[in-house]
């Protein structure tokens, strides 16, 4: 899978607010699935299931079975890399027109 497929499937997956709700509940720790259906009530467990495919697919989440249980775990480094591709250098020439911005602006 090329590079560009890959960051399409990010893409797609953070497209979602449910699907950013996940990621957000598996970020301080891994959770099952089954406390992933109670934390979103509205959800029934076919349609969370669903969604977690899409982030597995995206390489977001990891899922690990324990006996009878699935324990999903946040994979950030998908997110790093959009980030350190697309944000960084954005974000750092930003600083910079400020910073130039408030040299001129107090000069």
């Amino acid at each position: 899978m090329s590079s560009d497929d890959q960051n399409d499937r990010v893409f797609k997956a953070l497209s979602a607010a449910i699907r950013r709700d996940i990621l957000d509940a598996l970020k301080d720790r891994p959770q099952t699935t089954g406390a992933l259906c109670a934390r979103f009530p509205a959800l029934d467990r076919c349609t969370v299931m669903q969604h977690l495919k899409v982030l597995e697919g995206a390489d977001l989440v990891i899922a690990k079975r324990e006996g009878r249980e699935r324990w999903n775990h946040l994979n950030p480094l998908p997110i790093k890399q959009i980030y350190d591709r697309w944000i960084g250098a954005y974000a750092g020439r930003a600083v910079e027109m400020l910073d130039r911005l408030k040299t001129d602006l107090e000069g």
